[in-house]
């Protein structure tokens, strides 16, 4: 009966090849992130079953990330992992003979996991290292890496030109990106991004409902380990996420429905107002949310590390940079100055513990 392996996911080649010896035996796999706590490890292997047998086929289980409460652990089928390696492949015009992947990214997750599986599956070089450490990849880069997968705070200190594509997930990211950076939308249960500059992959289909995102596709996730199957009739599955297909059929995210602010009747949402705010001098880093308030239903708070902590950003200033390019509504009515902003692995603001 095949079992569920757990592999520590260090960011070097043993891991590859535990995974390999794992599906050869016909087992799946969970990467299980070293850098975890002891009782966030217990919370990941409580959720992934570890002593239950997993399905034949199964070839990942995938601890959600989150931003907030419990993980889930997503199964993954050896035909959704390849359908995304596939369909990745073609949308990156990848040449198995000429590219190298490099897998710089927590394995833990789908966005550097998946560097790891669709190189295997497409017999495309691939070369990994622990962290996205400016120097190694510089070095490694050299040696022939073209493609990359990357969240915003790693490309933010690497140059994108050293690669072929640039494949960018995790958090929202306001920032102007060059032509090789590819912006992708996805999620563990999807097995990663599988929408890129707002265009579905080969066999992924959008649609949006009452303002959600849906998604449906060979790409979904099975199950979870504890048995619930998130998909809905017809095979889709609601995301959570707001969005529109625009004029041009191509998706746009406004964000988790569970993070909007809804202030004095309107609507405020958090990644919008962030892209703003990102821009401010005096602005490092911004997370926005909300807060209750008993005239507006909700307050729009500014969570801010400043650029220069000697010299911070005043509530006025921010009202006023906001209010150049959106409604008065969206201006934040409070601000905190923080040192750091609590983020996941990947990049994304931990909302839950600001709020």
């Amino acid at each position: 009966m095949p079992r569920l392996v757990v592999v520590p996911a260090e960011g070097d080649p043993s891991f590859v090849d535990a995974l390999r010896w794992a599906w050869d035996a016909g087992d799946a796999v969970l990467p299980l992130d070293p850098r975890l706590p002891p009782a966030a490890a217990r919370s990941v292997l409580d959720a992934a079953r570890v002593d239950e047998p997993v399905e034949a086929g199964d070839a990942l289980v995938v601890a959600t990330s989150g931003t907030g409460g419990a993980p889930k652990a997503a199964v993954l089928t050896h035909d959704a992992v390849a359908a995304s390696a596939t369909a990745t492949s073609a949308r990156l015009d990848v040449d198995p003979g000429v590219d190298r992947w490099l897998a710089c990214i927590p394995l833990a997750h789908v966005g550097g996991l998946g560097v790891v599986t669709r190189a295997l599956l497409t017999g495309t070089a691939l070369s990994v290292l622990p962290r996205p450490e400016p120097a190694a990849v510089v070095e490694v880069a050299q040696q022939g890496p073209t493609l990359v997968s990357l969240v915003p705070t790693a490309l933010d200190r690497l140059d994108p030109s050293w690669f072929k594509a640039v494949v960018l997930g995790g958090a929202a990211d306001p920032a102007p990106r060059p032509a090789n950076v590819v912006r992708t939308y996805g999620m563990t249960e999807t097995g990663g991004g599988v929408v890129y500059d707002g265009v579905p992959l080969d066999g992924v289909e959008v649609r949006v409902v009452d303002g959600e995102v849906q998604l449906r596709g060979p790409v979904l996730l099975r199950a979870y380990r504890d048995g619930t199957d998130p998909t809905g009739a017809g095979g889709w599955l609601a995301t959570g996420d707001s969005g529109a297909i625009g004029d041009d059929g191509r998706l746009v995210v406004a964000g988790r429905l569970a993070d909007v602010v809804v202030t004095g009747g309107e609507k405020v949402w958090p990644d919008d107002l962030e892209g703003v705010l990102a821009t401010h001098p005096g602005v490092r880093e911004v997370a926005v949310v909300g807060r209750p308030d008993s005239e507006w239903g909700a307050v729009v708070v500014a969570v801010v590390v400043p650029a220069d902590p000697a010299d911070p950003p005043s509530l006025e200033s921010l009202r006023a940079w906001t209010k150049r390019s959106h409604p008065a509504y969206a201006a934040p009515r409070a601000l905190e100055l923080v040192e750091a902003l609590p983020r996941t692995a990947l990049g994304k603001v931990r909302r839950a513990s600001l709020r």
